[in-house]
């Protein structure tokens, strides 16, 4: 029996994905997918998927936020990254974005309504929140994860030299693709040709998700918080990171 593990990122309407099996690393795939359950339901059926999406919504906001996103930010600061507040379920799964904000900042303390920018990726949220809420087995194989962590993790809990968009874009990428190598990915997979419609830091942060989803099947992945927390409906509200070496500096 093979035992699959996978790392997906939303990227244009869909999600990025990367698959290895952990028996035979020679083994893996790269894919867009349309969905989520595509690949969870799909022939390699992973035992652990590594996720770039807020999973365990808050029914509201107290001051910065969920406590993964504060350790997360926590732990990102000085570098280039941000962690951008999650509003609240309801907010979330809006029929607008003038109805978002408006119960955003009815279900918040100190009131805020989300950005264009959060908004326009709440399909993805809400997309892996019913997934979860209806499907009691898939929370076993779906852990949230944020590639910045990933890839600070992996530089020794400093931050990267360069973005990975914009002028720096190139060191970025090339600085990325070596911490995912040196931390144990296939070189093959790696350097391999992204999907068709995929960006190449969504697919990069695929690959990370991929790695903390290795991490966190062997059990040797650390939680930002520790200990996690748990929202209304016993969703997680955890941050996996790479194991590293050594504790996550406070």
């Amino acid at each position: 029996m093979t035992r699959w593990i996978a790392g997906l990122d939303g990227c244009r309407g869909a999600w990025a994905g990367v698959l290895l099996d952990l028996d035979d690393p020679g083994r893996y795939r790269a894919m867009r997918f349309t969905r989520v359950a595509d690949l969870l339901d799909g022939p390699e059926a992973p035992v652990c998927i590594g996720i770039d999406v807020p999973i365990g919504l808050p029914d509201h906001i107290e001051g910065r936020g969920r406590v993964a996103d504060s350790a997360a930010r926590a732990y990102l600061a000085g570098g280039r990254s941000s962690v951008f507040p999650v509003p609240p379920r309801a907010a979330v799964h809006a029929g607008s974005y003038e109805e978002a904000k408006v119960l955003s900042r009815a279900a918040s303390t100190p009131p805020f309504a989300p950005s264009i920018q959060c908004w326009n990726i709440t399909r993805y949220i809400r997309e892996v929140d019913d997934l979860l809420l209806s499907r009691f087995e898939a929370r076993r194989v779906i852990h949230e994860v944020h590639p910045e962590v990933a890839f600070r993790r992996l530089n020794g809990d400093r931050p990267l030299t360069s973005a990975k968009k914009g002028p720096e874009r190139q060191v970025g990428l090339a600085e990325r693709r070596a911490l995912l190598r040196n931390a144990g990915l296939p070189a093959s997979l790696v350097d391999a040709a992204r999907p068709r419609g995929v960006g190449a830091d969504d697919h990069l942060d695929a690959l990370a998700a991929l790695m903390v989803a290795r991490d966190i099947f062997l059990g040797r992945a650390i939680p930002l918080p520790d200990p996690p927390g748990r929202d209304r409906h016993g969703l997680p509200v955890v941050i996996w990171a790479p194991a590293g070496h050594g504790p996550i500096p406070c």
